[in-house]
């Protein structure tokens, strides 16, 4: 498959950020420690389940030394709806015991000492920086690993050559958001089994040959252009409760393996 082009991909970069300009995740979270534990349930999870349980596992537990005293199996009564909740569990009582013994119960902002802490691998490390701290990370789960390929924004066979890609080729300029635009695009119009084309602001810069819906539709789009018909899709509504934290984490090389590690 051939690449999109640099102006091709600052086109695309433009109108996913036109149609959404301040995206933030919809994982919910208090602080970057809430965040922290939010994007370690997400692992092979929704962000729609985790929010299901977290609002009131952070009204008891906001802080490390607070999970810690809630202990393990109080934490995992609170969580047994999320899969891998044992597991999970496990991990989120050795990492709060981590950064209340190395960090002084804060969440650290190096991606050295995230990934050093139980649970946490180059994924979640990624989301927290971008979202907790303001990093122009990108976090490729398989959502963003299938846009990249699909569209041929930044093709690669392994979720680290996909993150290096976008590394390369997203403008400075586009970098804060990159990870957020990526995501919902993915989760909400190049969806896996079968793109929303017809909804899709890119789909004239898109190197994906099996695009859905009409294709002179797809065709009117002015390449390099403003997006002309349809605009994209919206967000369904979205649970609303108080988010106090700042502004998460889900082809196509064919038959390429999606990540699942966080």
């Amino acid at each position: 498959m051939r690449s999109l082009s640099k102006h091709e991909v600052r086109e695309f970069y433009r109108r996913l950020a036109e149609s959404r300009p301040i995206p933030q995740t919809e994982l919910e979270f208090i602080n970057p420690f809430t965040l922290l534990v939010a994007v370690v349930l997400s692992a092979q999870a929704t962000d729609v389940g985790v929010n299901k349980a977290t609002p009131a596992l952070f009204a008891i537990a906001d802080t490390p030394a607070k999970m810690l005293a809630l202990g393990e199996e109080r934490l995992i009564e609170r969580i047994r709806t999320i899969g891998l909740f044992r597991t999970k569990a496990k991990n989120l009582m050795a990492l709060s015991r981590a950064l209340v013994d190395r960090h002084d119960g804060e969440v650290p902002r190096d991606r050295e000492a995230l990934e050093a802490l139980p649970g946490v691998g180059r994924k979640t490390a990624n989301v927290v920086l971008n979202v907790a701290f303001g990093e122009p990370t990108i976090a490729v789960d398989t959502h963003i690993f299938r846009v990249a390929n699909r569209t041929g924004l930044a093709p690669g066979r392994t979720p680290r050559a996909v993150e290096q890609a976008l590394e390369a080729v997203t403008p400075a300029q586009y970098k804060r958001y990159a990870h957020h635009w990526l995501i919902l695009h993915g989760r909400y119009v190049c969806k896996a089994r079968r793109p929303d084309c017809p909804l899709c602001v890119v789909a004239d810069l898109c190197r994906y040959d099996a695009k859905t819906g009409p294709a002179e539709l797809i065709a009117a789009r002015p390449a390099g252009g403003e997006a002309a018909g349809p605009v994209e899709a919206p967000l369904p509504p979205r649970n609303r409760r108080a988010r106090r934290g700042t502004a998460s984490t889900r082809i196509s090389l064919p038959r390429a393996r999606s990540p699942r590690r966080s």
